[in-house]
């Protein structure tokens, strides 16, 4: 059974947009993250995305972040980080670990 998806959004001290994910991000959901991404991404020039505690994602969730280059940063786990690298997502964006 897939984990469903939470999605927060914040800002940091800063103002920069933060979206955190959390569960599986398919084709399925990847309309809820672009939602989430879209009203956090009116909010200043920087958008970050905290996929740390993302299980699984799929193209349709890679898609969705594309819409936010070059202003798009990522944090990611060990086990999504080899996708965004394999997907070339990670040659485009800057993409932190979660350490």
């Amino acid at each position: 059974m897939a984990t469903a998806l939470e999605l927060s959004r914040r800002q940091d001290p800063n103002g920069t947009a933060i979206v955190a994910a959390r569960g599986e991000i398919d084709m399925s959901n990847a309309g809820s993250l672009r939602d989430a991404l879209r009203q956090a991404a009116s909010k200043g020039d920087l958008l970050v995305v905290d996929l740390t505690a993302v299980e699984y994602l799929d193209s349709a969730g890679l898609t969705a972040l594309l819409d936010y280059l070059p202003r798009l940063r990522l944090i990611a786990s060990p086990l999504i980080e080899p996708i965004l690298t394999m997907s070339g997502l990670g040659a485009i964006t800057t993409v932190r670990g979660d350490s």
